[in-house]
C-alpha cells in the first residue's frame, strides 16, 4: 500500500499497518514531515507535486491500493484516471461537511450539530465527493469546543483505519452504507473569511475556541478575533 498525507495521524497509521503485517510500499508527505522513531526504514517520498509523482508511486504500488490520511494534497486526473484505488479518510461526514475539517468543524458547531463523523471514501475526480465506505460516528456535547471535536474527529479517523484496513486490503471491493440523503454541504476558504458574520451565534465562541490547535490555524483565530482574514491556503487548514 502507499500512505499519503501529513503528522501524526499518516504515522500512527504506518505503523498499525506494519503491525498488523501489511506491505507498506511508500509513504509519501510533504517536505519535512520526517518518519518518528521505528519508522525510519520505511520508504519515504516528500513531494509538494503529488501529480508529477505519480508514476513513481504507481511503480511502488504492490496491490494498488492508496491511503489518503491527513491529506493536504490533491489527487488531480494523473492518479484519479490511473489503476490506483484511493480511499481517503475525512475529519467529517460526508456529504454534508466536504472541504477542509477545520473550517467544517467550526461551521457544525456554529450550527448546532450534536453528532459528527469520520468517513472513508473513495476518491474521484470531486472533492469529497467519492463513493462512502464507512463511517465511524461521534457525539459532539453541548459544552464541547472546537478542540474537543477536532481530538475526537482525529481519534474517529484512525480507528476508522484501524476498522477498515483488512477489508480493504484483503476483500472484495468493500461496499458502503447506502448513500445519505442529505443536503452536501462544502467549506473552504471562503466560509473562514465569513467567520466574522457569526460573531453573533450563540455558538460563536465554543465554534472558534482552538485551544492546542491555535498555532495550527491561525487564519482562524484571527478571523474569530475580529481581524481580517490573513493569506488561507489549503494547507494551512487541513
Amino acid at each position: 500500500m502507499i500512505l499519503v498525507g501529513s503528522g501524526a495521524l499518516l504515522w500512527r497509521a504506518a505503523r498499525f499497518a506494519s503491525a498488523s503485517d501489511f506491505t507498506v510500499d511508500l509513504v509519501c508527505t510533504g517536505p519535512g514531515d520526517a518518519a518518528p522513531a521505528g519508522l525510519e526504514a520505511l520508504a519515504h517520498l516528500e513531494t509538494t507535486d503529488l501529480d508529477a509523482e505519480v508514476a513513481t508511486v504507481a511503480d511502488a504500488c504492490t496491490d494498488s491500493v492508496v491511503w489518503s490520511i491527513n491529506n493536504p494534497m490533491i489527487f488531480g486526473p494523473a492518479f484519479v484516471d490511473s489503476d490506483l484505488r484511493i480511499y481517503n479518510i475525512h475529519n467529517g461526514p460526508l456529504p454534508e461537511f466536504r472541504g477542509l475539517p477545520a473550517a467544517a468543524i467550526v461551521h457544525a458547531i456554529l450550527q448546532g450539530r450534536d453528532e459528527y463523523a469520520a468517513t472513508l471514501h473513495r476518491v474521484d475526480s470531486g472533492i469529497d465527493t467519492g463513493a462512502v465506505v464507512d463511517v465511524e460516528r461521534f457525539a459532539i456535547a453541548p459544552d464541547d469546543r472546537f478542540q474537543d471535536v477536532m481530538m475526537n474527529g482525529l481519534r474517529a479517523c484512525h480507528e476508522l483505519f484501524e476498522r477498515s484496513l483488512h477489508a480493504v486490503m484483503t476483500g472484495p471491493e468493500p461496499s458502503g452504507p447506502p448513500a445519505a440523503v442529505v443536503p452536501g454541504g462544502y467549506y473552504g476558504a471562503a466560509s473562514i473569511r465569513e467567520l466574522r458574520g457569526h460573531r453573533g451565534n450563540a455558538n460563536f465562541e465554543r465554534a472558534t475556541a482552538l485551544g492546542v490547535f491555535a498555532p495550527r490555524y491561525p487564519a482562524i483565530a484571527a478571523v474569530a478575533a475580529g481581524g481580517a482574514a490573513p493569506d488561507l491556503e489549503a494547507a494551512g487548514l487541513m
